[in-house]
């Protein structure tokens, strides 16, 4: 089965997607202000879907948000949940988590996920 990478690239309200399922590589990055995140996430959803039906023996996403909002943090925690069942099923999957060195909020709510989500985390503290 040949998945299509999903390339979005990013504005002011939504966040730079990167999923590439061929090298196993997912990238989240910028700001979610979106009013239904649902709406913008469900076809992602439904790639990760396909994806965990047939995993690389390595998984990995970068996370790298400025700000998102509600809505959007329930979204991140559906792709987590997505990867999660590909990480249950003995495929190696790591979270690296980016945030600011200030950023107490971004590095707070990557710690709520790491608690929530059974997959291996990296904590990433970035100066930029």
């Amino acid at each position: 089965m040949e998945l299509s990478p999903i390339k979005i690239a990013g504005t002011s309200r939504t966040p730079t997607v990167n999923f590439d399922a061929e090298r196993g590589s997912f990238e989240l990055k910028g700001n979610s202000i979106l009013e239904n995140a649902a709406d913008f996430f469900k076809p992602i959803l439904e790639w990760l879907t396909k994806y965990a039906k047939m995993p690389k023996e390595y998984t990995e996403i970068n996370i790298q948000m400025e700000y998102f909002n509600t809505s959007t943090s329930k979204c991140i925690l559906d792709v987590l949940r997505k990867l999660e069942i590909i990480y249950l099923g003995s495929k190696n999957v790591v979270v690296n988590w980016f945030y600011k060195e200030d950023d107490e909020d971004m590095l707070e709510a990557g710690g709520d996920y790491q608690r929530i989500i059974k997959i291996p985390f990296k904590m990433i503290q970035t100066t930029t």
